[in-house]
This record gives C-alpha cells, sequence and structure tokens, in this order.
C-alpha cells in the first residue's frame, strides 16, 4: 500500500513550565493543550497540525524533562501544589515520553524561560539534547519586555546557537522562530490534500480502568504512560498504526468522571478534551473494569457516546482477574446488557490488556463496524421493510391524530441516516420510532452504530 509522504515533525521539549504548552496551542492555532501554571500538567505526548509559509508539519507538545538527581534528592514544601506534586511520581515516565518525541521530531525546539533565566535543569536537557544530530532551536519564551529579551543573551552559554525571544502568549517573536523552524525542516512532497479515510478509534471510559494498558497492548509497545494511579492519561494522545493494510488511529483520552466530581484546573480540561476525542472518532472503545463491573458512569458515558453518534464497541477489561467457572461470562454478560439496555447493538468483547488476552479481536471488530456504519440501503429495499412494518403493527392513535407513513429514505451514513415521509410527524409516537428502528435492525443490525430516525410531513403545494 502506498502512502503519501508524512509530515514533517518539530517537538517542542523543555523542563517543566517554560510554557511548551502555551507556544504549542498557538502554532496550531488553537487551545488543544492543557495551559496551567504549574510544572508537570502535560504528561503524554500531544500532536497537532501546523502551517508556516505553505510548509506544513506536526507540532508535537511534551511533557517537561526534569533533573532525575535533584528531583530524588529534594524534599518539596508542604506548600507545594497538590496537581504539580501529583506529577512528581511520573518523573521518570514524562523524562521518557520527552525522549520519544525527540527520537521522532526532525526538529527540536528547546524552550527556556527568559523570566527566571538560566538554570541547573536548562543545561541538563541542553546536555541531553546536544547529544543528538538533530537541529536544535532554542527559543527564550515569556521575553514579554525589552529587559527580558536582554536576559535571553545568557543562554548563548548552552552551546545551542542563538536564542531567539519569544512571547508564546502574546505571540511577539513567533514568526521568526517559525520562519527558522521551516528553513530546517526536511525537504518533502507536500501531501496530498486527500480525504483522511483512516479508522479513528478513540479508547475512553473512567479512570483506571486500564485505557493506556489496552493501548500499549494493541500497539505492542510502550507508547501512554501506565501507571495504576487514576488520571495518568491527561491529554488524548493519537497514534497511527497500519493494521491488515488498513490505516488506524488510535486515540487515548483521560478517564472521564463525573461533572461534580471533576477537580477545577487540570483535569477540568481533559475530560473536555476526552469528549472532544468522542465525537472526532468513527469508533469509540468504551472499556470497562471486569472487577468493578458496570456502574453508573459507564451508562454516563456510553450515552454521551450514543447522543455523539459514535459506533461503539465495549471492552471490558482485566478478565483475568475474574474468577471463572463455564457460566461467568454469560451471566457477567446478562448483567451488563441489562444496566446498559440502550446499546443492545453494541458488541461486547472480554478481555485483559496485561495478559493480552483477545486483544488482538479489537481491531477487525472495530474494521467490522466501520463497515456497517458506512453501509448504505437501497430505497426499494427499505420501503417494503416500511411496509411490511407498519402491516405487522399499524401506528396508534397519537394526540388526535393517526400517523400514514408513504415512503422512507437513507438520507446519510457515518452516522447511518433514514427519513420517513408521514402525513404529520406530531402524530408519531417515539415509542413507535423505537419499533421501526428495531424492525431495521432485525434485518440489518448496523452492529455497534447508532442510527438515526427523522419525520418528515408531507408537503403541501
Amino acid at each position: 500500500m502506498t502512502k503519501h509522504q508524512p509530515k514533517p515533525i518539530v517537538a517542542l521539549v523543555g523542563r517543566p513550565n517554560v510554557g511548551k504548552s502555551t507556544l504549542y496551542n498557538r502554532l496550531i492555532g488553537q487551545r488543544q493543550a492543557i495551559v496551567e501554571d504549574l510544572p508537570g500538567t502535560t504528561r503524554d505526548r500531544l500532536y497537532g497540525d501546523a502551517e508556516w509559509n505553505g510548509a506544513s508539519f506536526v507540532v508535537v507538545d511534551t511533557g517537561g524533562i526534569e533533573p532525575l538527581k535533584e528531583r530524588s534528592g529534594r524534599q518539596v514544601a508542604a506548600s507545594y501544589d497538590p496537581l504539580a506534586s501529583a506529577s512528581r511520581g511520573f518523573v521518570a515516565e514524562i523524562r521518557s515520553q520527552a525522549e520519544l518525541a525527540i527520537e521522532e521530531a526532525d526538529v527540536i525546539v528547546f524552550l527556556v524561560d527568559a523570566k527566571e533565566g538560566l538554570t541547573a535543569a536548562d543545561e541538563e536537557v541542553a546536555g541531553l539534547l546536544r547529544e543528538t544530530k538533530k537541529p536544535v532551536i532554542l527559543a527564550a519564551n515569556k521575553a514579554d519586555n525589552a529587559e527580558r529579551r536582554m536576559n535571553a543573551l545568557e543562554f548563548y552559554a548552552l552551546g545551542l546557537g542563538d536564542p531567539y525571544p519569544i512571547s508564546a502568549y502574546h505571540g511577539t517573536g513567533t514568526g521568526d522562530l517559525l520562519d527558522v523552524v521551516v528553513a530546517h525542516l526536511p525537504q518533502t512532497p507536500a501531501p496530498k490534500d486527500e480525504e483522511d479515510d483512516a479508522l479513528r478509534i478513540a479508547i475512553v471510559g473512567r479512570p483506571n480502568v486500564g485505557k493506556s494498558s489496552l493501548l500499549n497492548a494493541l500497539l505492542g509497545q510502550d507508547r501512554a504512560i501506565v501507571s495504576d494511579i487514576a488520571g495518568t492519561t491527561r491529554d488524548a494522545v493519537d497514534t497511527h498504526l497500519t493494521w491488515d493494510g488498513k490505516d488506524v488511529v488510535l486515540v487515548d483520552s483521560a478517564g472521564i468522571r463525573r461533572r461534580g466530581r471533576i477537580e477545577k484546573g487540570v483535569e477540568k480540561y481533559s475530560v473536555m478534551r476526552a469528549l472532544r476525542a468522542i465525537g472526532r472518532s468513527d469508533v469509540v472503545l468504551l472499556v470497562l473494569d471486569a472487577t468493578e463491573g458496570v456502574t453508573a458512569q459507564d451508562a454516563h458515558i456510553g450515552g454521551y457516546i450514543l447522543e455523539e453518534g459514535r459506533s461503539l464497541i465495549i471492552v471490558v477489561n482485566k478478565w483475568d482477574a475474574i474468577e471463572k467457572d463455564t457460566h461467568t461470562m454469560a451471566e457477567y454478560n446478562k448483567s451488563l446488557r441489562q444496566e446498559l439496555k440502550f446499546l443492545d447493538y453494541v458488541p461486547v468483547l472480554y478481555v485483559s490488556a496485561l495478559t493480552r488476552q483477545r486483544v488482538n479481536q479489537i481491531l477487525p471488530t472495530a474494521l467490522r463496524v466501520k463497515e456497517e456504519r458506512e453501509m448504505r440501503l437501497p430505497t426499494g429495499e427499505l420501503n417494503r421493510l416500511l411496509q411490511d412494518a407498519v402491516a405487522a403493527n399499524p401506528p396508534k392513535t397519537f394526540r388526535g391524530r393517526r400517523a400514514r407513513f408513504y415512503y422512507v429514505t437513507q438520507a446519510g451514513v457515518d452516522p447511518p441516516t433514514f427519513v420517513f415521509f408521514v402525513n404529520d410527524p406530531r402524530a408519531v409516537h417515539f415509542t413507535y420510532m423505537r419499533y421501526l428502528e428495531n424492525k431495521i435492525r432485525e434485518r440489518y443490525p448496523y452492529e455497534g452504530t447508532p442510527i438515526r430516525l427523522k419525520l418528515r410531513g408531507k408537503e403541501r403545494s
């Protein structure tokens, strides 16, 4: 399968809290990264498209690289922000994520803080970057006035060339920085302007159900940070792969909690991003914890996926931790179907990300669901189905009116949408619409995919 040349990658690296996420948002032109004035906010890699002077490239926001020796031996004051200190246990993992981004990058933008000046942590990061043969561009952020722009000169001591004074927040100096970035990009053909037909799969669920572990099991590599602490993944992480000759994009997202339990700041933005990830996917993997059963929050997330019109697969993770006999799966499945009655068309897979049991069934199921999602039914066949349904169960009088169906047509796919033409839409009870949906699914299951039914009154001349 021949693919067009991928876009070059620009990685933003540096110690924590120097403004990498703010610059990321500035470069891609939207507030996609979490921006919070505390160290350790960004953990996993975050990708976004950017363009400058006709050159397209991918910007990668990374977690801050902290000095390992200093962190491990230092006592943190009791007044230290709890959200910031929550990331202290992930220092090595965050560093590993940044190093992976450096390996993938074609150009590296090293951010330092012109307000705070040169630090030992900057020198350690510079030492790490000097080991790479990639182009490294030094950007002194927060240079919001003449004094700070002069202070940027001290970063010459890092031995990485000219420091470019910028303000990611105000946008000053970023044009000059981008000119240099584009000048160092590899000369590659411009990507073709074609529709992205990759299968986008979002991985969502409550915190700590094993979403990142599942992503890693699917990939066969440690792409996202995996931890037993809820909320480890804060940013949605898009991962591209090819499976059986087909392009697939996996999106690992932050755990979704009830609104009342979402902490202010970082976690709030993470939840918003996870919900957006659902909307930009084709198929969503709703990951449940087998040891906890179906919770009200699982049903809440499933309802949101349904509202967004996304296709869905329920993935019951940690199945290896369940004591089983010959009836366990059937009994569990019966209970799950009872709790999630409104998702009775959704396939359920019982897996273990830890042992990789049945993980190999996920992508084939997702591809099958995507095909169902894009299926278009012939109008003639649809109308025969409608005639049979109405004959078997004529609509009852509702609000003093009786509905009369004329014909039906499929208006679109993604999700499948059907328009029923009737004499008076107000005369159709919602239970009859549910009946019509069930009759469609009896013949065409549309596995894992919600279908939309709309009513349109007869046009009068």
